[in-house]
């Protein structure tokens, strides 16, 4: 892309401002900018004039879960299918690792923080460890794909390098970028990093598939033989993963997803739980429950949405390809972003100052016809680490760590 088309793409966005220091630049900064423009998707830009259509939901009804009794009834049935499919080499996992360790105080991606205590012992070391238990269980190597970002990809591929993917075999391993989104202050103007580069984000968890497939790694996927995929966050370090019960569940009920549940630890919990809308998969926010929701019952007098998501998805590689090219919702998130004022001059703000624009899994579930939501023993399988003290932080889960026998 030259000048004169940048400038064109730019006009039509009403974002002709990100050439503002174009003269003043070096010729690679010009380069890196231009590449910027060309890659940029600023439709995205237009949804804040539909914010209001963005809440709007459909009939909620509850959706029941597989529940541990069940499971337990089933647990060989369901682990000799899943373990078959896992020798044939039909399953992936897909770790999801484009976010920093901001809110645990490191300015290293997430998975490189060190949870150890008398030892170091890092978040994707307690990840690939647990996906090991799989690959000794099964004597099969399964297919892991890294996703990362532009702010952390080179930090993150040489972590791992570097400790030697913490035993994993590094022919299985496979890196690709998640897709980034401008962002912008409340008027919809994106705004600049440098000046030479817009300042952009992850765009969600939800680009996860679509990003995969930019890099050609879901071709490879098909091509290799593999018809499920585990996707799951990086900051869960208990979550099992490639969990062969839980593949053969979804298996063995014609799910074209399944999605791992814990029950909730109170009826505000902020947790995503699992529903039915308009008759179909989905799950509602937690800040989306109404009183009347967290208060209602099933049939059995139980909750009736009583059943938190963890973020560990396996979905049907074919059903993705069929809802692959649809525009998932996307949400907007009153940020503080980084930028650059009138004069050039680098501002770090206090408080939010615009939006960052992301996609989330939780809506490729509504996009599928099926979906199977299988119960997880809470203290077995989610020490979330989003914090860095107090609830679903460093501290509680190495509490959780040390009950579970794991060395720190």
């Amino acid at each position: 892309m030259n000048y004169e088309q940048a400038l064109q793409k730019l006009t039509e966005a009403g974002q002709e401002h990100v050439l503002s220091y174009y003269e003043e630049l070096t010729e690679g900064q010009k380069e890196m900018l231009l590449a910027q423009i060309e890659a940029t998707d600023f439709s995205i830009l237009s949804s804040l004039e539909n914010r209001k259509e963005e809440n709007v939901k459909g009939k909620i009804t509850p959706l029941a879960a597989m529940q541990l009794s069940e499971i337990k009834t089933r647990e060989t049935e369901f682990r000799t299918i899943g373990m078959e499919a896992i020798r044939q080499g039909k399953v992936g996992a897909v770790l999801l690792a484009g976010g920093m360790g901001t809110r645990l105080g490191s300015d290293n991606p997430k998975g490189m923080y060190n949870i150890g205590v008398n030892k170091e012992v890092y978040i994707f070391q307690r990840l690939i460890e647990n996906l090991m238990d799989v690959v000794q269980l099964t004597d099969t190597w399964i297919p892991l794909y890294v996703m990362t970002s532009d702010k952390n990809h080179e930090a993150t591929v040489s972590f791992l390098k570097e400790h030697d993917y913490f035993g994993y075999k590094s022919d299985y391993v496979t890196f690709f970028m998640q897709e980034m989104a401008p962002a912008s202050d409340y008027n919809g103007k994106v705004y600049m990093e440098e000046k030479w580069k817009i300042s952009t984000s992850p765009n969600g968890n939800g680009g996860w598939y679509s990003s995969m497939h930019k890099w050609g790694v879901a071709q490879k996927a098909m091509a290799d033989g593999v018809e499920w995929l585990n996707v799951f966050s990086v900051d869960n370090v208990l979550q099992r993963i490639a969990d062969p019960c839980f593949v053969g569940a979804v298996i063995a009920n014609n799910c074209a997803a399944g999605t791992k549940v814990v029950r909730k630890c109170s009826p505000d919990e902020k947790v995503g739980v699992v529903c039915l809308e308009d008759g179909k998969p989905s799950i509602i926010e937690y800040y989306e429950l109404t009183d009347e929701l967290m208060n209602a019952k099933d049939e059995n007098g139980d909750p009736a949405y009583y059943f938190g998501v963890i973020l560990n998805y396996l979905f049907r590689v074919a059903d993705l390809e069929k809802i692959r090219e649809k525009n998932l919702p996307l949400h907007i998130v009153e940020k503080k972003i980084p930028y650059l004022n009138e004069k050039g001059e680098k501002i770090n703000p206090q408080k939010p100052n615009g939006y960052k624009f992301e996609q989330l899994v939780l809506d490729m579930i509504r996009e599928l016809d099926s979906c199977l939501p299988y119960e997880v023993v809470r203290g077995k399988e989610f020490a979330p680490i989003k914090n860095a003290t107090g609830a679903d932080s460093v501290e509680s889960a190495r509490a959780l760590c040390r009950e579970n026998g794991i060395e720190l």
